[in-house]
């Protein structure tokens, strides 16, 4: 029975992701760069882990850092003691694109707590 829910767990993300894409609007191009961005560079610490992974960083959205844009170009750039920066990595104009593409992302569901029985 494991695993089953092991192998149903990453198809029922997949769906999941999908039916968000569908009621999305469509992604420009400096969105659609800074979603290749994310997916080659933050995906790995910043998305919810699959079947025992840890994750990193905290789950982002067009709500982190309050949505202040420059507030996230700086954090990118600039890192902190437990993310690096990537001002090297990343030419300002990739920045943006990241922070482009972060604005179009929901705020992730609240934790729903085990309800007691």
């Amino acid at each position: 029975m494991k695993r089953v829910v092991v192998l149903l767990l990453p198809l029922a993300c997949l769906c999941a992701n999908a039916a968000l894409a569908q009621d999305a609007a469509p992604l420009d191009d400096t969105q659609l760069l800074g979603m290749r961005l994310f997916n080659q560079s933050c995906r790995v610490c910043h998305t919810p882990p699959h079947a025992g992974s840890p994750q990193y960083g905290p789950v982002l959205s067009r709500e982190s850092l309050g949505g202040q844009d420059e507030a996230l170009r700086g954090f990118i750039a600039s890192g902190s003691p437990r993310m690096p920066g990537f001002r090297s990595h990343f030419r300002p104009e990739e920045i943006a694109a990241l922070v482009a593409y972060l604005k179009t992302l929901p705020p992730p569901e609240p934790a729903r707590r085990p309800e007691s029985q």
